[in-house]
């Protein structure tokens, strides 16, 4: 019985150390520290391509390098530059089976300055009817690394002209796709197209954590930091959107994981913090990010997303998008258990968030990789509006939802728990 005391005595001894620590390291003052910095006005809404997101890196690599973490690859900075091409589609005209089709129904993803294909060109065609989730549908022939021509039924006119913005930012790629909007289904076809392209310079900050014993496995925990910009003011005269909640609020998390997991070291398995740029414009930064690992190598993906406000069941509450899609959400509960915290499912299956967040691009390759949110899509009404600012956040609430992804990431990061694969037949 004696032994069985202290025992009990040591461990709430080390339980409530561990709390103290914790507290310490992520509490709503911190919190609202980064967050405010961030949100401010004078970051100019972080928009790709624009003085406010070199600002906002700036501010990110000081606080990776003030954590302790290491430049990816042993570089010297936490920067990891990319190149994307910006293409404006400047002629194009189809003849299907002798029909002529010409701009407002033809849009293309290509890096090439002049198209001209034919029905003996080699192209893949795949078709997207009406009743699927359109943009899904398309996304997945821009990743597919092969010549496509996509047909789209023409239940989709009114979505059509937003495919357009997926060939305005590209990687540099011999791939091209095609999106035509007719019902026809052709036989022979003839199209061109011209465009003028222009590479611009981007990039993600990153931070590594290293392992010791399994230094070869990776564990990310990611946010994307770039935003809207600025607009003409409104009545109030605020022309900035902050993006206090998209997404500063998840890049505020992942560097408070970075001085939680930096302090304590208890990682085994070597840790990557990376912060998005160009989510809003489609997903480019954690693509670029992604294509640099190989997926067997990577354990565990935490992306975290508007995590500002209450859940749909209130404070210490999140969802996981694809909860079901692997058993990563399994192990977070498990450790969670006891805590006030808990875990859901994502709630707007038909949304489908799971292929709509910088998770998507490992998860479509088997990677456990999901979302961590608390947004309330259906009734949020400052979502990518300019009332998108820290007064409408809850620090407390941020403070325990990092607090609650930290301790449940606990046994991912020491090693101890793998979580299950996702399974890549069922990503479309």
């Amino acid at each position: 019985m004696r032994i069985l005391t202290v025992t009990s005595v040591l461990l709430l001894a080390v339980t409530s150390l561990s709390a103290q620590v914790i507290d310490h390291i992520i509490n709503p003052n911190a919190v609202e520290k980064i967050e405010r910095t961030l949100s401010a006005d004078d970051m100019q809404g972080r928009q790709t391509f624009k003085p406010g997101i070199e600002k906002a890196a700036d501010y990110i690599e000081r606080e990776f390098h003030t954590a302790g973490l290491q430049p990816l690859k042993g570089g010297k900075s936490y920067r990891q530059p990319f190149s994307m091409f910006r293409t404006k589609l400047t002629a194009a005209s189809a003849t299907l089976d002798g029909q002529q089709l010409t701009v407002p129904g033809i849009a293309v993803v290509s890096n090439a300055t002049h198209l001209q294909l034919d029905n003996n060109s080699g192209y893949e065609k795949a078709y997207i009817k009406a009743g699927a989730n359109v943009f899904v549908e398309a996304m997945h022939y821009v990743h597919a690394k092969k010549n496509y021509l996509v047909l789209i039924d023409t239940a989709f006119a009114k979505q059509f002209a937003r495919l357009g913005n997926f060939g305005r930012q590209q990687f540099k790629s011999d791939n091209n796709v095609i999106f035509l909007l007719t019902n026809a289904d052709p036989k022979n076809y003839s199209i061109t197209a011209d465009q003028e392209v222009t590479e611009s310079k981007l990039a993600n900050v990153v931070g590594v954590l290293p392992g010791k014993s399994k230094k070869n496995e990776y564990v990310i925990f990611s946010g994307h930091y770039d935003h809207l910009g600025i607009t003409k003011p409104n009545d109030k005269g605020d022309s900035v959107y902050n993006g206090a909640n998209d997404d500063a609020s998840g890049t505020t998390a992942v560097i408070m994981l970075a001085n939680y997991f930096a302090r304590t070291g208890t990682n085994e398995r070597t840790l990557v913090f990376a912060a998005f740029t160009a989510e809003e414009i489609g997903e480019y930064g954690s693509q670029y990010f992604s294509s640099q690992f190989d997926p067997a190598t990577v354990m565990a993906m935490f992306n975290i997303e508007m995590i500002g406000t209450a859940s749909k069941w209130g404070p210490n509450s999140a969802f996981i998008t694809g909860y079901e899609r692997s058993d990563m959400a399994k192990i977070l509960e498990k450790n969670l258990a006891g805590s006030k915290f808990s875990f859901h499912p994502d709630p707007y299956p038909d949304q489908q968030l799971f292929y709509r967040s910088d998770n998507a691009s490992l998860a479509r390759q088997g990677v456990p990789a999901h979302t961590i949110s608390t947004f309330e899509i259906d009734i949020d009404k400052h979502y990518h509006t300019l009332d998108d600012d820290i007064d409408h956040l809850d620090m407390k609430n941020m403070a325990a939802i990092i607090r609650s992804i930290a301790i449940s990431s606990k046994t991912i990061v020491e090693g101890k728990d793998t979580p299950t694969r996702v399974d890549t037949t069922q990503l479309r």
